[in-house]
């Protein structure tokens, strides 16, 4: 099974507070109506028996007295989660079935744990390292897992721990705690699906990951959905404790591209739910939930459209080998989602001519925050990425094998294009027997581009003797690479075809495009300045 990216338990964002910095539509950040105010809605009784909206001793639209002005005291934590489950169970129309615990612990201490509690496992950092190389979004000069640790790790608020049942909050100031409405909102949710279904199998199910993010549409959607229906009744139907600001600087900034690739669930999951109960009320969000959709592109698009199965013929040689015991069978499915950050993260840090930097805030929805939709990442089939090595230890090299399909020859074309637009932004160079060379830099490499009806398959080596090992030049149009069902997009007129070879000058010398510097800094600081909890 794929080792998760902390996708679903140790990364949330208050997308809320981030609308309004990149001008999409969200739901508004919670306010403070007063700590010690009155409610809009009269005191009723406690019930005789535990009903949905009432936790703790506490209805849901009750007032309770809690200012987090000099942190929170026992007796005003109790109160303030009683009356958040109370609010989670009337959003959601559910009942807990059991107390959630919230345990405040220092972020040192966070920290020590999340470094305890890491493994080591160099086959799949090797093969990981790969994967996120092909995406143009962690170059050769730092390791995935370190990079993917730092952007997850550093402003992490809260998460809750199916293990053991209860929420964690952290915090810079233990002794005196505060927790942000939205957070506590959130967490509780994940502590709602995991008493009604299981949230560790359910996180822990997907093997890819694209997997991981459609799941990840689902659970995060669902969290980001009631956290958003809450803050809307904020100062309208009820009051919110207010938050104060804690003065924490941001430190230095993440890695944009991991961030934007963890966001996309918490964005596009949201609108995912909505179409959902649209379609069938909550029992369609717990069907989901109980068999999750499979793509990234399922979330995006709002459709049951299944994935296009891709066969792989391995014939790498000269001691290249892959992965077999990591991924699905030494593979991984990047999808539609984290396609789409490939080609933003490299607009915004490199200028290639690919998509618009700020197409990131063009959404429509009522719900999504950011945009995952672009022309060249839509019309995705299926991917397989295919990490290669060769040798071990210091001396090993690396490379990959990465086979896209694509809905039309017109998909594989656009998908193509930008993609050399991005070997372009770094200089590439085009050697006599047509394999293309980034001379320098993090992502310096060879590459060959095949390009076949609604197939293109990228190979990617250090040098061009080991393009050729890892896939060797075909003679036909097949490149061992075929759909697995005849129904596939561009499956038959591909086969036997010449190879579209996309190495050529063509598409090459595209210029690079102007952005607005005042864009690309909002949007930076938006991402940058997000909280990131479970």
């Amino acid at each position: 099974m794929r080792k998760r990216v902390s996708v679903g338990l140790a990364v949330l964002l208050v997308l809320a507070s981030v609308a309004p910095a990149v001008g999409a539509s969200g739901p508004p950040a919670a306010v403070d109506a007063g700590a010690e105010g009155d409610d809009m809605a009269p005191q009723r009784a406690d019930p005789g028996e535990d009903v949905i909206g009432w936790e703790g001793g506490y209805w849901h639209n009750e007032s309770i007295e809690v200012n987090q002005s000099d942190g929170l005291s026992d007796a005003e934590l109790d109160a303030y989660v009683s009356r958040a489950m109370a609010r989670v169970e009337y959003i959601r129309e559910r009942e807990f079935d059991s107390e959630v615990p919230v345990e405040v612990i220092s972020r040192d201490e966070f920290q020590q744990q999340s470094e305890e509690n890491r493994t080591s496992n160099a086959s799949y950092d090797a093969w990981n390292d790969q994967v996120w190389e092909a995406l143009f979004v962690i170059g050769e000069d730092q390791g995935a897992n370190d990079a993917l640790q730092t952007a997850s790790g550093q402003s992490t608020a809260g998460f809750y721990a199916p293990g053991d049942d209860r929420i964690r909050i952290i915090t810079d100031s233990p002794e005196s705690p505060t927790i942000d409405n939205a957070t506590l909102v959130h967490e509780l949710v994940h502590a709602l699906q995991d008493q009604s279904g299981n949230l560790g199998e359910r996180i822990s199910s997907a093997e890819t990951q694209d997997g991981d993010l459609a799941v990840d549409g689902v659970v995060e959607g669902e969290a980001n959905y009631v956290e958003g229906r809450y803050t809307d009744r904020c100062g309208i139907e009820w009051e919110c404790v207010g938050t104060p600001s804690d003065g924490s600087s941001a430190g230095d900034p993440p890695n944009l591209g991991i961030l934007l690739t963890l966001l996309q669930p918490y964005s596009d999951g949201p609108a995912y739910i909505d179409w959902l109960r649209e379609q069938g009320g909550w029992e369609a969000v717990d069907a989901a939930f109980t068999e999750p959709p499979e793509s990234s592109e399922q979330v995006i698009h709002l459709t049951d459209e299944e994935p296009t199965p891709i066969e792989y013929e391995d014939r790498a040689r000269n001691g290249w080998e892959t992965f077999p015991n990591q991924g699905q069978d030494g593979a991984d499915t990047v999808g539609e989602a984290s396609m789409y950050v490939m080609f933003w993260y490299q607009a915004r840090t490199a200028r290639a001519d690919t998509v618009p930097v700020r197409s990131v805030a063009r959404t429509s929805g009522l719900y999504d925050i950011y945009n995952y939709d672009a022309e060249p990442s839509a019309g995705w089939g299926n991917d397989r990425v295919y990490p290669y090595h060769q040798g071990s230890g210091d001396d090993a090299r690396g490379g990959y094998v990465w086979v896209t399909e694509w809905d039309t020859p017109e998909d594989a074309a656009e998908f193509a294009q930008a993609y050399r637009a991005i070997l372009t932004a770094h200089d590439v160079e085009q050697r006599d027997d047509g394999t293309l060379v980034i001379p320098d830099g993090e992502f310096a490499d060879a590459f060959r581009i095949d390009r076949s009806g609604t197939r293109v398959t990228i190979v990617n080596g250090p040098t061009p003797e080991a393009v050729e090992n890892i896939r060797p030049s075909a003679d036909s149009g097949d490149d061992g690479a075929s759909s697995g069902t005849t129904a596939s997009a561009g499956a038959g007129e591909g086969d036997g075809e010449s190879t579209d070879s996309d190495g050529g000058t063509s598409g090459l010398e595209a210029p690079g495009f102007g952005v607005l510097p005042a864009v690309i800094a909002v949007l930076a600081a938006a991402l940058v300045a997000l909280r990131r909890r479970d």
